[in-house]
């Protein structure tokens, strides 16, 4: 297609067009990506709320408690990230971390 011949009005005429029939054929693809997710869901035994929320996994949203203070039941820790001061002072004085496991 030769633009070079068009006005300035007929590019944005054009212009919008092109828009206007991006935004159709977006639409387009996203309801045909839905139907092609649903029916891989299907055949997988799998309802769409699962596969959109992560599986039990996402509905959890908390780390379960892997280690307990035995001085101190209010103090836990699910063994990510940086060790407390009280597990620290724990193994400091020659005990193992298999003892605060809960």
């Amino acid at each position: 297609m030769d633009l070079s011949n068009l006005s300035v009005a007929d590019l944005r005429a054009l212009q919008d067009q092109v828009s206007k029939q991006l935004k159709v054929a977006a639409q387009q693809d996203i309801a045909k990506a839905r139907e092609e997710i649903q029916a891989i869901a299907q055949r997988a035994g799998i309802s769409l709320q699962e596969l959109v929320k992560g599986g039990a996994r996402a509905k959890s949203g908390k780390v379960a408690v892997q280690y307990r203070n035995p001085a101190n039941a209010d103090q836990q820790w699910t063994g990510r990230g940086r060790r407390p001061q009280w597990v620290k002072e724990w193994l400091d004085a020659g005990k193992t971390l298999d003892e605060l496991r809960v």
